[in-house]
């Protein structure tokens, strides 16, 4: 027990000890550390210091280096400036100088100029006095020449004038004479060279049109379908068009009559459409007819701008271009007006290089100088077509030479140009070549009469009807007379009499029909 307390005691006096100890060691350190922080700040300070004072002086040398890098800069502005202020002194100074130089040649100019002035003084004054020197000595001459002559100044003047008005009239009127000579001479034969040479230069094309169209089919079988139930269906195209349409025994066609050329193009194209499309009926029917009057009218004004294109003509009203693209669907006399229009215009164009006038106004005025026949209304009027025409080219700004060609063509009014006749006569020249226009109508019915008079004189021929405006001639023979093989005979002789022996256009069908019929009476 003892010992354990002695152990306890021991230790803990142990302790004790330790911590003194521990205690004075841990000042002893703590004194050190003390001291060792101290010359450590004192080092830090000292080191602060001297990196302060070189940062100050690297501060100081940047702020010196930017001075005078300033310093340089502003230098080399103010020398600039200074260069560009001489210089605009030195281009002053030159321009004064200039100025100055001008000054003084313009006041030697003008000295110049005020000693010429004085010496045409001088000259003029001068003149007037020799002229009154002249005057008077002009006078003095005259008196003398009247005391010799017995006459006064006036007397003599008229007696030399007189003289000289007969002698002159003697001259003019003998040198008319032998101008009207030559002329008379000369005149004919010059207008022949200009016209010949003018139809010659010209190519042209033969155009005759009808008053109906034919429309041909692919089979009869359309023919029905066209006609519709109860023929509803070509009533509806009758009254939508204004055409009558003749559906008969002609094999794969169909006539298309009206003597309005427009209507009967838009009555062929929707026929067209409706038989390609297959759908026909009277809804149908209006629909491509409304679609295809449209598609006409734009056609016609594409044509009438093709037309003044291709004849070099400008500045046209658009009233008179769709008057132009009209002429292309009317004929006067078979021949077709646009085609009429388009020749007559080169034929004046070319007509008036010749004689030298204006080419481009000529040809302005052959293409609308039938103008008049395009009827722009619904309104039949009664006023000749070269005064219509004339109207509607005042009323759509053409100058007056060009209305007057047009109004003066057929001599309904005083011709007042040169463009006028050459209008005149070229309008004759295109409708007077051969081919250019269907015969007169004896001439048709004598053609006619001829092709059935060549039929009658075969033997067992017992009828003949020239028909299609003379392209076929059909022959009804006796059947008794004439058996099958020899109708295929006589239609062979018959077409070759019909070569040999007439002059046509064309082509002639010559069909022989030979029936036999039995025929009894029930009473």
């Amino acid at each position: 027990m003892e010992n354990i307390t002695f152990i306890i005691i021991g230790t803990i006096v142990g302790l004790a000890i330790g911590f003194i100890i521990a205690k004075f060691l841990e000042k002893g350190k703590a004194s050190k550390t003390i001291a060792s922080a101290k010359l450590e700040a004192e080092s830090i300070l000292r080191n602060a210091k001297t990196e302060g004072e070189g940062i100050k002086k690297d501060k100081i040398l940047q702020a010196k280096e930017k001075f005078l890098e300033l310093k340089a800069e502003h230098e080399k502005v103010i020398i600039a400036k200074d260069k560009k202020m001489s210089e605009a002194e030195k281009r002053t100074r030159d321009k004064e100088s200039q100025v100055s130089n001008e000054l003084a040649k313009s006041k030697k100019l003008n000295d110049q100029l005020q000693s010429k002035l004085q010496s045409v003084d001088h000259k003029n004054e001068y003149l007037e006095k020799k002229r009154s020197e002249l005057d008077k000595l002009h006078k003095n001459q005259v008196q003398q020449l009247e005391v010799i002559s017995g006459l006064s100044a006036d007397e003599a003047k008229e007696q030399l004038v007189n003289s000289l008005k007969e002698t002159a009239k003697s001259d003019a009127m003998a040198f008319m004479q032998t101008a009207m000579e030559e002329a008379k001479l000369t005149a004919e034969q010059d207008a022949k060279k200009i016209i010949i040479n003018t139809i010659q230069r010209i190519g042209t094309e033969e155009a005759v049109e009808n008053c109906v169209s034919v429309f041909n089919l692919e089979s009869d079988d359309v023919k029905g379908r066209i006609i519709g139930r109860e023929g509803r269906n070509i009533r509806a195209l009758e009254a939508a068009t204004g055409v009558e349409i003749i559906v008969d025994d002609t094999p794969e066609a169909i006539i298309l009559s009206c003597f309005d050329s427009v209507r009967r193009e838009v009555a062929r194209l929707s026929l067209h459409k409706l038989v390609t499309d297959g759908r026909i009926h009277p809804a149908r029917i209006e629909e491509v007819v409304r679609k295809t009057e449209k598609q006409i009218e734009q056609e016609i004004v594409e044509v009438g701008k093709r037309t003044i294109i291709d004849l070099g003509i400008h500045g046209l009203h658009p009233e008179l271009i769709r008057a132009i693209g009209r002429m292309k669907y009317r004929s006067s006399y078979g021949q077709n007006l646009l085609q009429h229009s388009r020749e007559v215009a080169k034929l004046c164009g070319v007509m008036a290089a010749e004689l030298g006038l204006n080419p481009k106004t000529a040809k302005r005025a052959g293409l609308l100088h039938d103008i008049g026949k395009v009827p722009n209304t619904e309104v039949e009027v009664e006023t000749p077509h070269a005064i219509l025409g004339m109207q509607w080219a005042e009323k759509y700004g053409e100058k007056a030479d060009v209305c007057n060609a047009i109004g003066a063509h057929h001599d309904e009014i005083e011709m007042k140009t040169l463009i006028a006749p050459i209008v005149q006569v070229c309008d004759a020249i295109s409708g007077a070549r051969p081919g250019a226009r269907r015969q007169v109508l004896d001439s048709y019915i004598q053609r006619l009469k001829d092709l059935e008079e060549v039929a009658f004189g075969f033997v067992g021929v017992q009828k003949a009807y020239a028909i299609q405006a003379g392209r076929e001639l059909r022959v009804i023979v006796e059947s008794e007379k004439v058996n099958d093989d020899k109708a295929a005979e006589l239609s062979f002789e018959i077409s070759q009499k019909i070569q040999t022996d007439m002059t046509y256009p064309g082509q002639v069908k010559v069909t022989v029909i030979r029936e036999t019929r039995a025929v009894n009476v029930a009473k």
